[in-house]
């Protein structure tokens, strides 16, 4: 992406887009923007609570009614991703766009500490939803005339390092799965699936991982929505199956 981007404000007018884990932190954030630049968002998490705060946020802006689907992913087998996909095309009829957003993480802690019930929960999550819940979308993808699948990497999956265990494997998992989408999906030149890593920012993770770190010293989600809205956008079309860094 050019460090100079700018998109459109109507670049998302008429596309359906569904975002996980919007609830809080950069998915919240992508959600109001994907909204704010005309999308009709499909907001997904499991507190009820939150989506309600961000439906009401998206109206005050004057965005396209958005959707809500409490929806715990942890939980759900192949026939509640298929419920989901099948309620999603009921309501909203068209697809164009899924941002994986919504993570499982515990603490920084050797291997040795880390329990199978905690991989089982970031595997699932972090990886083993983002493939099944896509894969239950594929046919209202490829209906759209430009559709757009972020992954959400990591940089410890990137570059695996100590202590980030079950969280890091499931992240770089991720990539892999972008690689074999991207190889899989070239028959549909309207589809793309890449997988974006937004770095150190300002997020509630953040914040798990690096409690004594100053919130100033980082970069804020708002400085990182360029990225989003790119990548969501027609103006990466010719972008397919990569992994992306942020850089500010």
């Amino acid at each position: 992406m050019n460090p100079n981007y700018q998109t459109q404000p109507d670049s998302l007018k008429g596309r359906v887009i569904l975002v996980t884990g919007a609830g809080s932190g950069l998915g919240r954030e992508a959600a109001i923007a994907y909204a704010r630049h005309g999308a009709t968002v499909a907001l997904l998490g499991r507190n009820e609570t939150k989506l309600d705060a961000i439906y009401d946020e998206i109206l005050a802006i004057d965005g396209p009614e958005p959707a809500m689907f409490p929806f715990d992913l942890e939980a759900a087998d192949d026939s509640g991703f298929e419920r989901l996909a099948g309620t999603i095309s009921y309501h909203l009829k068209r697809l164009d766009g899924i941002l994986h957003s919504a993570a499982s993480f515990f603490s920084l802690t050797p291997l040795n500490q880390q329990t199978l019930a905690q991989w089982n929960s970031m595997l699932k999550v972090n990886l083993a939803a983002p493939f099944a819940l896509t894969r239950a979308c594929l046919p209202m993808l490829e209906a759209s005339p430009d559709a757009s699948v972020i992954f959400t990497g990591e940089t410890h999956g990137h570059k695996p390092a100590a202590y980030w265990g079950g969280y890091a494997v499931s992240k770089s998992g991720l990539e892999a799965l972008t690689t074999i989408f991207g190889q899989e999906l070239e028959r549909l030149p309207n589809i793309r699936i890449n997988t974006l890593i937004p770095g150190p920012v300002n997020s509630p993770l953040r914040r798990k991982t690096h409690p004594g770190e100053d919130p100033g010293s980082l970069p804020q989600p708002d400085d990182l929505l360029p990225w989003y809205l790119w990548l969501m956008g027609p103006d990466s079309r010719d972008v397919r199956g990569k992994t992306i860094e942020c850089t500010l």
